[in-house]
């Protein structure tokens, strides 16, 4: 049954009838759980109440798929907008993007372009950017344009994925940049082709990424909400002495509270991904395809209403 679920809800984030439904509507499906508001002054209060709590932030104005250019543009101003808010509210925090959102499925020109307006905010204003990794049809390029402006852009990271075959490979095509990366299972729905179908495979794979990242010397985010992989960090650093100010552990707006602050009590660096704005139904989906427990907790705030 999980796994028809999963199946299921990945099936719905990638529904452009139904984006587009929620987008006019407003939250719904329990979307304020997991989205911090539906716009930056909404975000910046929740980012305050998290740094309070010991926890850093990642910051990300959703949307992805963007096929006009004008509206790359419009979230690329709003990207540098939040830049420059967290700065002023002299925030703990980072902002991540997607290529897609910055016109990837357009032009490299275009997405090349509005990152580097983005990059040239971020250096101004002290702030790193992510990069997020998508599906695999768009992984050869988001890598492609992280090697290309992190010869131009020092406050820049990215993310991949245990679930893809290609991943190990590309850590160690990255190594030379000795980046910051967040290592994370992988939330898409894949063929087996490129990606592993069993779950304890992609396990496995982490481990070996998290073990390869941090004996390279780069700092390394766990992004998972996964006890095992949370142990076995915790674990391999101790056993091989490697500091605490080289890793940190990552997890999302409205998920493991309890376990974030348990976390930050044995002091643990811990950045919580915070997501805001109107385009947040396939995120959501996704959500609930990670963790289908959740639906109950959707249910729950549906039948309330």
């Amino acid at each position: 049954m999980e796994k028809v679920l999963r199946q299921f809800f990945l099936f719905l984030s990638n529904n452009k009838l139904l984006t587009a439904l929620a987008k006019r509507y407003g939250f719904r499906f329990g979307a304020s759980r997991f989205v911090a508001g539906t716009n930056i002054g909404h975000a910046a209060e929740k980012i305050r109440k998290l740094n309070q709590k010991g926890m850093s932030v990642t910051l990300d104005h959703l949307g992805e798929y963007v096929t006009d250019k004008e509206e790359a543009i419009e979230r690329t101003k709003e990207t540098i907008k939040s830049i420059k808010v967290i700065d002023k509210l002299n925030l703990d925090s980072q902002v991540s993007v997607k290529m897609t959102s910055m016109g990837l499925d357009i032009s490299d020109d275009l997405v090349l372009n509005n990152m580097r307006r983005i990059l040239d905010a971020g250096k101004e204003h002290n702030v790193l950017v992510t990069i997020d990794m998508e599906d695999y049809e768009r992984c050869e390029k988001t890598v492609t344009i992280f090697e290309t402006l992190k010869e131009e852009y020092d406050l820049l990271s990215t993310v991949l994925q245990s679930y893809l075959y290609r991943t190990e490979e590309d850590l160690q095509r990255l190594n030379k940049y000795s980046p910051n990366i967040r290592l994370v299972k992988g939330a898409y729905k894949e063929s087996a082709e490129v990606a592993y179908p069993e779950k304890k495979d992609v396990d496995e794979n982490l481990k070996k990424l998290i073990a390869l990242h941090l004996d390279n010397g780069n700092f390394t985010a766990l992004g998972s909400h996964d006890d095992a992989m949370i142990e076995f960090t915790k674990q391999y650093v101790k056993e091989n002495n490697i500091p605490t100010d080289q890793f940190e552990f990552q997890m999302l707006y409205g998920m493991r509270n309890e376990l974030k602050e348990a976390l930050v009590e044995q002091g643990y660096n811990v950045r919580v991904y915070v997501p805001y704005g109107r385009d947040w139904f396939g995120y959501n989906m996704r959500r609930l395809a990670e963790r289908p427990a959740n639906v109950l907790f959707v249910l729950r705030g549906v039948f309330k209403k």
